[in-house]
């Protein structure tokens, strides 16, 4: 944990935690003044993540306060650098988990810039000027453009913000393992912000999709509102006995410790799951892969190319985040029930509404 010398004056309003608490309130600082190469965007909305949790409450021992969460930013443009050609005014776009990267890598070169090694968080960040970096429960931020998205006309600026954290961590995995080929079965372990999404994307895709949860009071909700074509309770041996060797695909959205070789079982021969939680940790019997020449896949965000992608594929098919959208005077109570789970299926604050 760590404090930045800063006063409660500034350009940007915005709420913060100002200690492991994480209980946010009112603040202020100075956003940059925009460069050749960067847009400035009045924020409207920004999704909840639970990574707004961890970092605000130091879970990770790395937490500079004050600290400004937020990271599934969706707002309109109102300046751009002299060498923008990407963006103008009144533009509708998206700023995700990541604001800044090397842009010379291997990874950046190819479009993978969420594996870049200086890769640089939306919040919580050091960026190449030294700056802490402040996240979108805030009034405005100010991002290099290749890390703008454009929202695609008539989508929904508070339906845009889950895209660039939840839609694109289950988006990356299943184009990069073809779990978007029509008549495959696909299984989707956990039903919440992310897990909603392989679901939506999954029957986008023409997949036959299951979801794998531990509630039993989810089932109706997967199947009538998100169009799910089956539903396991996965602590009842006998209904996951039924599904052994039948799923070509899994995306595993569970971020609890849970076991791993159960699931793999229900895959074909070489099907793939892929990971994109972080349990505490993995543990899996080589049996269960080798004699099904199975994958267990990690994967994390995406970069700027499969996001846009993701952001054009969602308008065009009329796919959106279920989404409760709140004002920003409520967001201690909402981070404490997506703590609890209490959630369908994210929470977007609404930003310009908060700060009138």
């Amino acid at each position: 944990m760590a404090a930045e010398s800063q006063t409660e004056t500034g350009n940007c309003s915005a709420w913060a935690a100002k200690d492991p608490s994480g209980i946010l309130s009112p603040h202020s600082f100075n956003r940059r003044t925009v460069r050749h190469d960067d847009v400035s965007l009045r924020i409207t909305h920004c999704g909840v993540c639970y990574a707004d949790v961890i970092w605000t409450k130091n879970r990770h021992n790395d937490s500079v306060y004050p600290l400004v969460p937020g990271h599934e930013i969706a707002g309109v443009v109102t300046e751009v650098g002299s060498d923008v050609k990407g963006f103008k005014l009144g533009d509708h776009v998206a700023v995700g988990t990541y604001v800044n990267s090397c842009r010379d890598c291997d990874n950046c070169n190819s479009f993978l810039e969420n594996h870049c090694s200086k890769f640089v968080f939306t919040f919580n960040g050091v960026d190449t000027d030294g700056a802490v970096t402040k996240g979108g429960y805030s009034t405005h931020i100010v991002v290099h453009e290749r890390y703008c998205y454009k929202i695609p006309d008539g989508y929904p600026l508070e339906k845009a913000a889950p895209l660039v954290c939840a839609g694109i961590t289950v988006y990356t995995p299943m184009t990069r393992h073809n779990m978007n080929q029509p008549g495959k079965s696909l299984g989707v372990i956990g039903l919440g912000g992310l897990g909603h999404m392989a679901v939506k994307f999954g029957k986008a895709f023409g997949l036959k999709v299951t979801v794998l949860s531990t509630s039993e009071s989810k089932r109706d909700e997967a199947i009538s509102v998100l169009g799910a074509d089956n539903f396991v309770v996965s602590s009842d041996k006998k209904q996951m006995e039924s599904l052994k060797n039948s799923l070509d695909f899994i995306v595993d959205t569970a971020s609890g410790d849970h076991p791993f070789d159960p699931y793999l079982a229900l895959l074909k021969v070489g099907g793939v799951m892929a990971l994109v939680g972080f349990p505490g940790e993995i543990r899996v019997h080589p049996a269960t892969l080798n004699l099904g020449a199975r994958t267990l896949s990690g994967s994390v965000t995406g970069g700027t190319k499969d996001t846009q992608e993701m952001m054009n594929f969602c308008a065009a098919n009329k796919i959106y985040p279920e989404i409760e959208v709140i004002k920003i005077d409520y967001v201690n109570e909402a981070l404490e029930r997506l703590v609890n789970r209490d959630v369908r299926y994210r929470f977007v604050i609404d930003i310009e509404g908060s700060f009138k």
